[in-house]
């Protein structure tokens, strides 16, 4: 008989306030700094290293962080030394100061090689107006037609915005990779969908796991599917990370996250990650088996609350990361309307049963 999983938990009530840290373990501190966006802070981890530190993931490169760094350097980290800067995945929260630590502070980047191309390809890749490959890729995605008029005019998102310029040079992280930092070895495991080669550190002794955006506990990550692959399937590299990585998660571990608080029960709540796309999936063939639908016409069933503003991209994104992959695996298909838009139906109505994972690589 398996074994009950234990609920999830936090040791912490309040997250360090700016500037500040909190011991999360003996050599590992807790740290966070603010974000321009819905989601407004993102985790810091710094390790010590008896002469200097390791940190991991870095925040936007802004004016703001950059004064919190100077500030956090100053005080908690006792003017010693960041020697090295680990970022778990590309994204610009976590990979925005790696480039100022570099050529600033002289510090060593160790990333993975998929997120250190995808961050440096993208810095490189300013734009004053959207691309007509993004155009199309959102029209055909059936975006409301007021938003896409606004966004056609405006200067989109760029990664060069707030991420420090990346000089050249890393050092790669790959699966199985050992590394020793805060006075304990880590092995680095490997996690898709949300990033690609999204990299977590699991510590040799059992106690600690640096989760960034893959191990999350009261919010799951955003899956999205973009114009530079637009024909991805980021959800069946998801549900195979997640089953995967069930195999090393125990009860005790505590998890440092990239977002909201530390948190310990791992098991549950990888089995709560994938059980969240799973029971989606269902209900997404079902409402497409009545009548063809479009990306956004799928929002109510996915997310169940009225998605505006800001949310309305990351909604976007993550529709077409399902209707891709229940097309990936048979279940769906489109038609082009007279305006070009996909129209998204279900190959066969039978209950779909949960999608197997894709295999490791």
């Amino acid at each position: 008989m398996n074994k009950p999983l234990g609920p999830l938990r936090t040791p912490f009530d309040t997250p360090p306030a700016p500037g500040t840290a909190i011991d999360v373990a003996p050599g590992v501190l807790w740290l966070r700094l603010p974000l321009p966006m819905v989601l407004d802070h993102v985790n810091v981890f710094a390790l010590d290293d008896g002469d200097g530190w390791t940190i991991v993931d870095t925040g936007v490169f802004s004016r703001r962080s950059r004064a919190l760094w100077e500030e956090i350097m100053a005080g908690p980290l006792a003017g010693k030394p960041v020697r090295r800067v680990i970022v778990t995945h590309h994204h610009p929260d976590h990979m925005g100061c790696a480039g100022w630590f570099q050529s600033a502070h002289g510090a060593e980047l160790l990333t993975t090689r998929t997120a250190w191309l995808m961050a440096r390809m993208l810095t490189l890749d300013e734009q004053a107006l959207p691309t007509p490959e993004t155009l199309e890729f959102w029209k055909r995605a059936g975006m409301d037609p007021e938003i896409l008029a606004q966004r056609a005019a405006e200067r989109p998102f760029n990664f060069a915005d707030i991420v420090a310029p990346m000089p050249l040079g890393y050092t790669r992280l790959q699966k199985g990779d050992r590394i020793h930092a805060g006075g304990r070895d880590w092995i680095v495991h490997i996690g898709h969908g949300h990033a690609p080669e999204h990299a977590t550190l699991w510590s040799t002794d059992g106690a600690l796991v640096l989760g960034g955006d893959q191990l999350l506990s009261t919010i799951s990550p955003n899956i999205g599917v973009y114009a530079t692959e637009p024909e991805a399937d980021p959800l069946s590299g998801w549900l195979e990370s997640c089953t995967r990585l069930q195999a090393y998660a125990t009860e005790e571990q505590l998890v440092l996250p990239g977002h909201k608080l530390p948190f310990t029960g791992l098991p549950m709540r990888l089995r709560q990650l994938i059980e969240n796309h799973h029971n989606a999936l269902p209900r997404l063939l079902t409402f497409l088996a009545e009548t063809p639908r479009t990306a956004p016409e799928c929002f109510p069933l996915l997310f169940k609350r009225t998605i505006t503003g800001d949310t309305y991209g990351l909604a976007l994104v993550e529709a077409i990361a399902h209707l891709n992959h229940l097309r990936a695996t048979g279940q769906a298909d489109f038609t082009l309307r007279a305006d070009g838009v996909r129209l998204w139906h279900a190959v066969a109505t039978e209950a779909l049963a949960p999608s197997a994972p894709a295999q490791a690589t």
